[in-house]
């Protein structure tokens, strides 16, 4: 998104938060909306672009922290494996394993992230906590195929993918655990609706939506100040359609967990400015499994784990011992 393409995006949004907006004005505004939604490939977005739609951002004490994790794990030997997906797709993911592990996750990052940015903070946690760790690149972002990003809808059949191949090379003794970030949390969560391996034991989502019209609504109505119209939720869900072969409407992750029998562990920060911790009240409601909750006060998007780090740790140790002693 260069300088020209911010002004046109700032422009569009007042003009259509004005009053008597006409169709075509929505139907543009949403058809620009699902191309920085969806699509592998928008124009670089400058420094700070980034909160038009987030509604905010991080101290720089947090970018700081981030950045050097980040260039940390990427920097850490491990192993390059590919999948086909169950649409033909190439994924792929780095596994980083451990000498007799005690567990495997399945790590899922989140919108236009990668997977050394949304885990370096807590991969030290999870190697001295005994964790081999397969860590995603979703699809239609990093070295993964697709140029369409699903918002979870495509992606919960990656990560079964995933699980599938994690449980076919390691065998079906060793506890699997799925684990997201943002939208990597509603790809675990919206998964935890589709048959897996029986060792796959536990979820944990830290900050995720309930479904793809939830989420833009909420960035386009509070964090942009442009009323999502019928009109533009139509639009949205028919684009989301032919990128992705699902509707936003197709499926949430409150329908998954209404069924699920896999425990979750859930976490989110009461200051998210772009996921609403609402959203993970309204996930935690609908769990059908066991369930534990961490809501941690202060903390921004993504940041539950730098906020609170003993309690996150302490909170995640206890679920695995749980559900591994077959206590929830």
């Amino acid at each position: 998104m260069d300088s020209k393409l911010k002004k046109h995006l700032r422009f569009i949004a007042l003009t259509a938060g004005a009053a008597g907006v006409s169709a075509a004005s929505s139907y543009l505004t949403t058809k620009y909306m699902m191309h920085v939604a969806l699509d592998r490939d928008i124009p670089k977005a400058p420094k700070g672009a980034e909160k038009l739609i987030t509604g905010g951002g991080p101290g720089q004490d947090f970018v700081d922290a981030m950045l050097s994790s980040s260039e940390k794990l990427a920097a850490t030997p491990n192993e390059t494996v590919t999948v086909t997906a169950h649409d033909g797709i190439k994924i792929v993911g780095h596994l980083i394993e451990q000498p007799n592990a005690e567990r495997i996750l399945i790590a899922m990052h989140g919108w236009r992230s990668s997977w050394h940015r949304d885990f370096g903070m807590i991969a030290d946690f999870w190697r001295e906590s005994g964790c081999t760790v397969l860590y995603a690149e979703q699809r239609g972002q990093g070295e993964s195929g697709g140029d369409s990003m699903g918002f979870g809808l495509t992606e919960r059949y990656d990560c079964r993918d995933w699980a599938n191949y994690i449980s076919g090379r390691f065998g079906e003794d060793i506890p699997i655990y799925l684990c997201g970030v943002s939208m990597g949390a509603a790809t675990v969560l919206m998964a935890s609706g589709l048959d897996m391996p029986k060792n796959v034991k536990g979820i944990c989502a830290d900050c995720g939506f309930t479904s793809p019209d939830a989420i833009w609504r909420h960035v386009m109505n509070d964090n942009m100040h442009i009323h999502y119209s019928g009109l533009m939720e139509a639009v949205a869900n028919e684009i989301c359609r032919q990128k992705t072969d699902f509707g936003s409407h197709s499926y949430s992750t409150v329908e998954a967990l209404k069924t699920t029998k896999i425990p979750v562990l859930f976490a989110h920060g009461t200051d998210d400015s772009f996921v609403p911790v609402t959203m993970t009240y309204e996930n935690y409601k609908a769990c059908a499994s066991p369930k534990r909750l961490l809501i941690v006060p202060g903390a921004d998007h993504g940041m539950s784990y730098y906020v609170e780090k003993e309690n996150y740790e302490a909170a995640t140790k206890s679920f695995w011992h749980d559900c591994e002693a077959g206590l929830i």
